[in-house]
């Protein structure tokens, strides 16, 4: 069986992105998974291997994904050349490492609206570097909403058996808990439901995590679960959507990860991620689901702290393109 062909915009050229991009390639399991062409910068990614301890892969240069060799010991790279190495220093924030980041990930999507490969699986870019570089999108999510007319797409987090959903994302805690409405969670349940068959996962129940303590204990602690949760629940179950819920969150996650639920409803952004990021911190991937093409990501920043040192882990990057390639398959209806 052929395995999937999966694009990798290189990410910020000032972060760690190129780093664990050749430590990815040059990787044995990565190549067991899929085959994978780099969308990026040659200049950059050669330099990277002048670094300690990197592996040392021939760039082969094609103008499209099918020109690509996809043989150990070989970068294939659709080179876009837009880093002036005369202006580029690793570990700062650069408008120009922020445009030629969104020049990477723009051409990874249009391939991958094009079919010409299975998903996208993306390193880390920066959103000062971005916004210095007259970039409109502040993240990834958004980028690839725009890019694929998509409204709103979800996130959801998979960690060995464990995957997490997020009924909101990057706004405040105090706005997040306003977002816990009856009406926002059926919605939710619905997208999420159609995301995980979109992935093959048809069997299971959802479970939705609680907002205060026990689940406000029927309202001693907070009134969300009584008007929002417990309502959403019982009008999900008479539609015939498997999902249980409130269940407190310091257990539902553990039950999750013990196979009780086939995901959780996180109801704000820092509930799921340190209930994933304790978990195994490499290895929690990010799917951005609800899109018409396959998106996985690290869940890591540019780490520009280290970046240029060659002493960043590939093990997130090597674990998004593995998810890729297991998921890749049901996009294509293979």
């Amino acid at each position: 069986m052929t395995k999937p062909l999966i694009a990798i915009p290189m990410g910020d050229p000032a972060g760690i992105g190129p780093e664990i991009v050749i430590k990815c390639l040059g990787d044995t399991a990565c190549l067991s998974y899929a085959r994978c062409v780099v969308v990026g910068s040659g200049k950059v990614l050669q330099r990277a291997m002048t670094y300690p301890n990197m592996p040392q892969l021939t760039i082969h240069r094609v103008h499209t994904p099918e020109e690509g060799a996809y043989r150990p010991g070989i970068l294939d790279l659709i080179d876009l050349d837009n880093v002036d190495m005369g202006d580029y220093q690793p570990g700062r924030v650069s408008g120009m490492c922020g445009q030629a980041a969104f020049d990477y990930i723009a051409k990874s999507i249009a391939l991958a609206n094009d079919r010409k490969v299975s998903a996208v699986a993306t390193p880390p870019i920066n959103k000062e570097s971005l916004k210095a570089g007259g970039i409109s999108y502040i993240g990834h999510t958004e980028i690839f909403s725009a890019l694929t007319h998509t409204t709103d797409p979800l996130t959801l987090f998979e960690v060995r058996n464990l995957r997490i959903f997020f009924l909101s994302r990057h706004v405040s805690l105090r706005e997040a808990c306003d977002l816990v409405t009856k009406e926002r969670i059926i919605a939710y349940v619905i997208r999420c439901r159609a995301a995980l068959e979109r992935l093959g996962i048809w069997e299971g129940t959802m479970a939705i995590a609680g907002l205060n303590p026990h689940s406000g204990e029927h309202g001693l602690f907070g009134n969300e679960e009584m008007q929002a949760v417990f309502p959403a629940v019982k009008a999900l179950k008479e539609m015939g959507y498997p999902v249980e819920g409130p269940i407190g969150a310091d257990s539902v996650f553990h039950q999750a990860l013990q196979g009780r639920y086939n995901s959780v409803l996180s109801l704000y952004h820092d509930q799921g991620h340190i209930a994933a990021k304790t978990l195994d911190f490499e290895r929690t991937i990010s799917i951005t689901a609800g899109m018409p093409i396959l998106r996985t990501s690290v869940d890591h920043g540019t780490a520009f702290d280290i970046a240029g040192q060659g002493i960043a882990s590939p093990v997130s990057m090597i674990e998004a393109v593995r998810l890729a390639a297991k998921y890749a398959p049901f996009y294509s209806g293979e």
